[in-house]
């Protein structure tokens, strides 16, 4: 899971209704999701737009499947860079974690994102669920995820609000 899921499934503080499902994936991995989904349509996403997949897959990152009955869209699929066993940010190259950091497990056995990721892409746009989001996780996250995300973010968007309030946190 990722994005608003993720950071529910890391914190109740972070509980809210969700519009959509969202799971990250290394992209190579991408084919096994689609073959164990076959009734359902795919469309890449970016930049505002959609196109019917594959068209301009290997220039955008997200992936919509959609029900071809309805049009209705089931579930996001972030397809993401990696690197043998290790992810890689694809807003920074030099941000990279091994796949036993970057993946929480809810008590359920669900497997997640760990807040600091989640967070660092939800900083880009700042809307208000956004903004939420990272004060309703803020409090249960630990020095070290909190250093983590401030020298993210500082790297991936200087100067952004949430840099100055994780800085009086860690000190």
């Amino acid at each position: 899971m990722a994005a608003g899921w993720a950071l529910h499934l890391f914190s109740d503080s972070a509980a809210r209704e969700h519009a959509d499902t969202e799971i990250a994936i290394p992209a190579e991995g991408f084919n096994e999701i689609m073959d164990a989904l076959p009734d359902f349509e795919w469309d890449v996403v970016g930049d505002g737009r959609i196109w019917p997949f594959p068209e301009q897959r290997a220039i955008h990152f997200q992936t919509w499947l959609r029900e071809p009955a309805t049009g209705i869209y089931r579930l996001d699929v972030f397809r993401e860079p990696s690197i043998d066993e290790h992810w890689v940010c694809r807003r920074d190259a030099t941000i990279t974690l091994p796949y036993r950091e970057l993946i929480l497990h809810s008590s359920n056995g669900i497997p997640y994102v760990i807040p600091e990721v989640a967070l660092l892409f939800k900083a880009k746009h700042l809307r208000p669920k956004d903004a939420a989001d990272f004060y309703n996780v803020l409090p249960a996250m630990d020095q070290a995820r909190r250093s983590r995300l401030h020298s993210w973010l500082s790297k991936v968007h200087p100067g952004h609000p949430w840099i100055e309030i994780l800085a009086s946190c860690n000190s």
